[in-house]
């Protein structure tokens, strides 16, 4: 009865997860997280359809997770094509379509940007994708539950999410796949043949529920949670942006309002982040934070390494306050008075 109550709430949160996205809850994989989903999702397909073509197509501004799947990838005898985006960061269904071959096997791009916030328009390319016989994965750690995705109407093959940025447990994340027709993926950890055999492994019943709940929330509030986000940024911006030296990466871009990228000319993030310590900001994204390189996705939409080196990303959330705002505006302004003098 104990296994048998776990199993319900188990299904319960897929179902959960899958209302989301508009899936059947027979299509969503649990993973550890969005970088596990995104491996299952990149190797486990390149590597089962290997003999039908070895072109695949990815962005310079892709997260690690994605990118370094496919430089392994590149070991193993794949060849890629990296997009280049935009100023503004963005991936074009017209570059998309300009790289496809013959040989194309698959298309993986996120939805949003998770350093700069700027939006693909995945809908657009999987339009473009759905006469070709390439996959068509999207990865949507930064979107899912921030923006309405509906894996069937947007023709996505793969989607990737995690629990953390909607609030769940970190530790957790899911994999919708395709049920019809049906996408076949090379499973990457074996053993008991759990997941339809596409992911091996006891499941973690209290992080599946929690993030199962998070979706749910997020469902239900995400029309909400918007409206209040972008109020907020929009004060935030309105501000800080007179500041001189200040100005926003990605600016003109359809973006969600929860992060932002700024760039301060003439400062470099390490000292910023010394004067504004009593703000939680961020030089890069979280996975590169122990990297003294410059952010690869300020490169890729063209700023230098100097440049790269003078930005910040500062995020709001479904619990900042409009005190926060107003206390991080005086902290930035006083901050770079202060350089200045200096």
């Amino acid at each position: 009865m104990f296994g048998w109550q776990a199993e319900a709430s188990v299904e319960n949160a897929r179902r959960q997860v899958a209302d989301l996205i508009q899936a059947d809850t027979r299509e969503i994989v649990w993973t550890s997280g969005a970088t596990e989903a995104n491996n299952l999702a990149i190797k486990g397909y390149a590597l089962n359809h290997k003999d039908e073509g070895k072109h695949l197509i990815t962005s310079q501004a892709e997260h690690k997770a994605v990118l370094d799947c496919f430089e392994w990838l590149e070991g193993e005898g794949f060849e890629v094509t990296y997009l280049k985006p935009n100023a503004q960061g963005v991936i074009s269904a017209s570059s998309v379509a300009s790289a496809l071959r013959d040989d194309t096997i698959l298309v993986s791009l996120m939805h949003v940007n998770n350093e700069l916030g700027v939006i693909n328009d995945i809908a657009e390319i999987g339009k473009l994708l759905e006469s070709k016989s390439c996959c068509f994965h999207v990865d949507a750690a930064q979107s899912a539950g921030k923006l309405e995705i509906d894996v069937k109407s947007m023709s996505i093959d793969m989607l990737s999410m995690c629990a953390h940025k909607v609030y769940g447990p970190k530790g957790v994340g899911a994999l919708y796949v395709r049920r019809r027709p049906p996408l076949q993926i090379k499973a990457l950890i074996h053993g008991g043949g759990h997941e339809r055999g596409m992911r091996s492994g006891t499941l973690p019943t209290h992080q599946i529920v929690g993030m199962g709940e998070s979706f749910a929330v997020a469902a239900a509030d995400m029309k909400a949670d918007h409206a209040k986000i972008s109020a907020l940024s929009s004060r935030f911006l309105s501000e800080v942006l007179k500041i001189d030296g200040v100005s926003l990466n990605g600016r003109g871009a359809q973006s969600v309002p929860n992060i932002t990228n700024l760039a301060f000319a003439g400062f470099e993030a390490d000292r910023l982040m010394m004067v504004f310590k009593d703000l939680a900001v961020a030089s890069g994204s979280a996975c590169t934070s122990a990297s003294l390189d410059p952010s690869h996705v300020l490169r890729a939409i063209g700023l230098s390494d100097r440049d790269a080196h003078g930005c910040l990303r500062i995020s709001f959330g479904r619990f900042t306050t409009e005190q926060e705002i107003d206390r991080a505006i005086e902290i930035i302004r006083e901050g770079i008075c202060k350089l200045k003098k200096l």
